[in-house]
């Protein structure tokens, strides 16, 4: 599925998924205003790391959530733009946040990290999940269009692979490289990528909508009266702005406390960013995952795995590379070697149980077992230890 497709059908078929958690996640705010009193106390900096780190959860949850509402409102067009823009929300305020910090290494981590948790652990689970309730899932009935999703899918992935793994590779290939060299380089890759995010959305959107079940002339949902519909627009945009901003606060406890928190803990930057943090960023997903699998939605879960990672690589990435420029934190695609090399494991990984179209919990087992060989991996790497 493409990243439009992934966010449409997440919100349609989540729908009532989300209503049972609302419950539970009006509960975990209360980890909000935890945290935020954590920071003003001298409390131990790993404690108020987590606190921040559960509190962004429910937060990203709603954010999603109001992302919906607004979206069923105002067209599928308008609808499927919005969701593309705040469908990783969490991930690019806490990396703006950290920007500013000048943790410019915790933040190109947590981003390769995001997209190996969401391949992974996400798939993973729906897959493992889903194939316990029947011995093969099949990924979608409709074999001639999944058969194009799936190509493009798996295109869009390695693209992303040749895009993170070119400046690696001058750097390597390379007797001396300038960081200027590098850096113009990544601001040349980030706007290829955001081209070809804009010609996904408008492949997915327009000239092959049909591939993916994208209704063109689809009015905005209905709510009653103009009235009290426009109402609810502007409710829900008030909302989703106060969650944003709660956000921003909660952010700014977590990266003013990871620093203090890593040398507690004595693990190096690096993993903090790949493993730690990605388990609160992408945790809304990966829970999303795992009910979709539960429920034998695995197409559904494909979507939200794959969709999600193509928006942080091709959407995010690029954003905080330029946000860098602006703010005057310069951040390059430099990425850490053994970070590509996991990254490429994972796409590997991907595009391998999926080629046959259909699931079976043997195949989710396998990709959890590889998420949870890369974090050793990255632990016991003796250049991350801290």
């Amino acid at each position: 599925m493409s990243i439009i497709e992934s966010n449409k059908q997440t919100l349609r078929s989540t729908n009532r998924i989300m209503s049972r958690k609302d419950a539970f996640l009006l509960r975990m705010l209360i980890f909000v205003p935890i945290c935020l009193v954590l920071s003003r106390m001298n409390v131990n900096p790993l404690i108020v790391f987590i606190m921040a780190g559960v509190a962004i959860i429910p937060l990203a949850a709603w954010i999603a959530n109001f992302t919906e509402a607004i979206s069923t409102r105002i067209g599928p067009t308008f609808g499927g733009l919005l969701n593309a823009t705040f469908g990783n929300a969490t991930e690019m305020i806490v990396s703006v946040v950290a920007l500013q910090a000048g943790l410019i290494e915790v933040v190109k981590a947590s981003l390769m990290g995001s997209i190996m948790a969401n391949l992974l652990l996400g798939l993973g689970f729906a897959l493992f999940l889903g194939g316990l309730h029947t011995p093969d899932k099949s990924f979608q009935l409709n074999t001639e269009n999944l058969g194009t999703v799936a190509r493009v899918n798996a295109s869009l992935l390695n693209l992303v692979v040749v895009f993170l793994l070119a400046p690696t590779a001058i750097e390597i290939t390379s007797i001396s490289l300038h960081m200027e060299t590098t850096n113009g380089f990544s601001y040349i890759s980030s706007a290829l990528m955001l081209i070809c995010y804009i010609l996904m959305l408008f492949f997915s959107m327009k000239t092959h909508s049909y591939l993916y079940g994208v209704e063109e002339d689809a009015e905005p949902e209905s709510y009653g009266s103009e009235a009290r519909g426009l109402y609810k627009l502007k409710l829900h945009i008030g909302l989703l702005l106060g969650t944003t901003i709660v956000l921003l606060f909660v952010s700014e406890v977590l990266v003013s406390s990871l620093e203090k928190a890593i040398a507690t803990t004595g693990v190096s930057e690096l993993f903090t960013g790949v493993i730690l943090i990605p388990m609160f960023g992408a945790a809304v997903e990966i829970i999303t995952c795992g009910i979709c699998g539960s429920k034998n939605k695995v197409e559904l879960a494909s979507s939200v795995a794959i969709g999600s990672s193509l928006q942080i690589a091709m959407f995010v990435t690029p954003i905080l590379v330029f946000a860098g420029l602006m703010i005057g934190k310069p951040m390059n695609l430099d990425f850490d070697n053994f970070t590509v090399m996991g990254l490429c494991i994972a796409v590997l990984m991907t595009n391998s149980v999926k080629t046959d179209r259909r699931a079976n919990w043997l195949e989710g087992i396998l990709l959890l077992i590889t998420y949870v060989m890369l974090a050793a991996a990255f632990f016991l790497h003796p250049t991350l230890v801290g």
